[in-house]
């Protein structure tokens, strides 16, 4: 293999493909990234056997070929070298090292044969469909900072993508949940997507597609399978497993009675929060929320360190209600909302709280209380 390129547009293709490359692995060949050149291009694939990346890049392909090295190792190299250089790539004559050229700077790697490198077989995707690169930002920003973490859920450590019949016409939810908030967000269903099985996308590959997604105005093609998602923009493909698992019924959990309504300030809602919760410890982030007409109350307590407490001016008339809060949790939802006014429905200090943008109902968030 003997192929040229710019160093830049080499070096933005490992960047996309070598994130998927896990530091430490048993299995050499998944340290590597696969580089195959023929007709003019040069294809780069890295996969961790879950989740899989390609792209292709113009380039000058004098011979022909194909072996892996070292991804994190390329990456790194063409990094480092002279933005503008041209980078040539070019197999030895024993076939053992890959020698990199740019200007004065010379490095040989270590090849491992491309025979080894695993292909994640697709096979047939049911549903295919279009969507901007702004919409699944929207879809994912909304929801992602309610993935669990919690490896014995596995069920929930990823997005639930599906559609529903909503009373405006059929439309594309994302759900996502802990088991102490909930985040919701959905867009009219595009074409193709109506009758797709319900996916959940775990959440690497979710993380993965936010970094593709590089231009707002693209459009995007997206395959589900009952197992795999692929998700193809510009020249980048990436070929995801998906969860083999049951997502929860969260239709259950979204209160439908909450009669105590809330309305403040998003953005002064959030600051106040983040200041009283300076005093809180790591393991108790608990906000005491106190509400009367008109008033809200923010309070932490500390046994530790102290007390803070702040006063906000708001529209509420229902009875009074103490209730607490994780100040974390609060503090990722507000960060969500798109208006300027944050709306609260509460039930009672045990039951969970649904918060909203003012008006907006393609977006929701489900919060469970806590004591103080």
């Amino acid at each position: 293999m003997k192929v040229t390129l710019e160093r830049s547009d080499l070096l933005k293709s490992l960047t996309h493909v070598h994130r998927v490359v896990e530091r430490r692995n048993t299995i050499p060949i998944l340290s590597n990234v696969l580089l195959r050149s023929d007709g003019g291009q040069l294809r780069l694939k890295a996969t961790d056997l879950d989740l899989e990346v390609t792209e292709t890049v113009a380039a000058l392909v004098e011979r022909p070929g194909a072996t892996t090295v070292p991804a994190h190792m390329i990456y790194d190299i063409v990094r480092k070298l002279p933005d503008g250089a041209q980078v040539q790539l070019e197999t030895s004559t024993d076939n053992a090292t890959l020698d990199i050229r740019a200007g004065r700077s010379r490095f040989a790697l270590q090849m491992l044969p491309e025979s080894d490198f695993p292909d994640l077989t697709a096979g047939e995707f049911g549903h295919v469909f279009t969507l901007t690169a702004r919409d699944i930002r929207r879809l994912i920003d909304s929801t992602q900072f309610a993935i669990s973490t919690e490896e014995t859920r596995y069920y929930l450590n990823g997005i639930y993508l599906h559609t529903v019949q909503g009373a405006g016409g059929d439309r594309f939810r994302a759900v996502a949940t802990d088991g102490h908030r909930l985040a919701q967000a959905e867009i009219p269903a595009p074409s193709g997507s109506v009758g797709m099985p319900g996916v959940i996308v775990p959440r690497k590959t979710v993380g993965e597609i936010q970094k593709l997604l590089e231009d707002p105005e693209a459009e995007v093609r997206i395959e589900i399978s009952e197992a795999k998602i692929r998700i193809t923009t510009g020249n980048v493909v990436l070929t995801s497993k998906l969860i083999d698992g049951t997502f929860p019924d969260y239709g259950r959990v979204i209160p439908q009675n909450n009669d105590k309504r809330l309305q403040v300030d998003r953005d002064e809602f959030r600051e106040a929060v983040d200041r009283v919760s300076t005093i809180s410890s790591e393991r108790g982030r608990a906000v005491k929320m106190a509400l009367s007409e008109g008033r809200l109350v923010l309070t932490v307590v500390n046994p530790d360190s102290g007390s803070a407490t702040e006063e906000l001016a708001v529209d509420y008339e229902a009875e009074p209600l103490e209730i607490g809060f994780n100040s974390r949790y609060l503090l990722d939802i507000a960060a969500q909302l798109q208006k300027d006014t944050a709306t609260f429905r509460f039930a009672d200090p045990g039951a969970p709280t649904l918060i909203q943008d003012d008006g907006a109902e393609d977006a929701l968030y489900v919060l469970m209380p806590m004591r103080v």
